[in-house]
């Protein structure tokens, strides 16, 4: 039965969730139960258009990154896949009714890492930001609001801005691996070569902005998402307060991470903060 098929792929997006990203996974179980399992569809899609331009080094990059746009421009075409994490993700987008300019800005932004190393401009990086980071919180925040456009287009300003943040915190973390290992350079003007403390304050400081402008948001999100989503947000200010502490040359030679003792402790904190009402 179709019904069978459709339990399979939902658990393979929850098990793509949780075998790629055990931070965002525990985020994502402080979620509702009704809308849990659409933000895992949403990141494994988004996690293996990732993963072929991040990871498959040895393979047909080109190849793999058209067939799997062409597997979901079939899936949305048909309303059915037999890739289950395509299968998974139209089934939220139909549920939810995600425009799909928010996936196919995800894809540009995906194809522009096939060919693209560095972006010179701040447009270049702002297109980037929106298409990689910015969509992706959209696209959650439709499952937050469960289709109440109004809702949706008064936090939509909130949750681009920390879908902007996550992501620069991310190319902050990974520095060494995306110049070193895939010859990548996010941040415009700036010298990863010779990054210096001014250059990175300046880029803590445009994410510490982001912040400010996504924790209003937060405080206004649905009980369903609400606990989920600040939940991840002081995970990534965590991190954020990890790279500011840590000197720019350190940052260039290793990944900055968080210990799963104080990712507990982080949980806890979030925990009676949020049943406090003091986020």
């Amino acid at each position: 039965m179709k019904s069978i098929f459709d339990t399979v792929a939902r658990k393979c997006s929850k098990e793509v969730t949780q075998s790629y990203s055990t931070s965002f996974a525990s985020a994502t179980r402080m979620l509702g139960t009704s809308i849990r399992q659409d933000i895992y569809n949403i990141y494994g899609f988004v996690r293996f258009a990732d993963e072929i331009v991040d990871s498959f080094h040895n393979y047909p990059k080109d190849f793999l990154f058209e067939d799997f746009e062409r597997q979901l421009k079939d899936a949305i075409d048909h309303q059915i896949s037999l890739n289950p994490i395509l299968n998974a993700f139209q089934e939220t987008v139909f549920k939810y009714n995600i425009p799909a300019e928010l996936y196919e800005s995800f894809m540009n932004s995906m194809r522009m890492d096939l060919t693209k190393k560095t972006y010179l401009t701040d447009n270049e990086y702002k297109e980037y930001i929106y298409g990689s980071a910015d969509v992706v919180g959209l696209m959650c925040l439709k499952v937050f609001v469960n289709g109440n456009e109004e809702q949706y287009q008064l936090l939509k300003p909130s949750a681009m801005r920390l879908g902007s943040a996550f992501q620069k915190v991310n190319f902050l973390r990974d520095l060494k691996a995306d110049f070193e290992g895939l010859d990548r350079t996010y941040f415009p003007n700036t010298d990863l070569l010779n990054l210096t403390e001014e250059s990175k304050q300046q880029i803590i400081s445009e994410i510490e902005d982001d912040f400010a402008v996504a924790k209003v948001g937060i405080r206004q999100l649905p009980l369903e998402a609400r606990f989920g989503v600040y939940t991840a947000f002081r995970y990534y200010s965590k991190l954020l307060y990890k790279l500011k502490s840590t000197p720019s040359e350190k940052i260039k030679e290793t990944r900055i991470r968080v210990p799963d003792y104080q990712k507990f402790g982080l949980l806890a904190n979030s925990y009676f903060t949020y049943r406090l009402g003091l986020i």
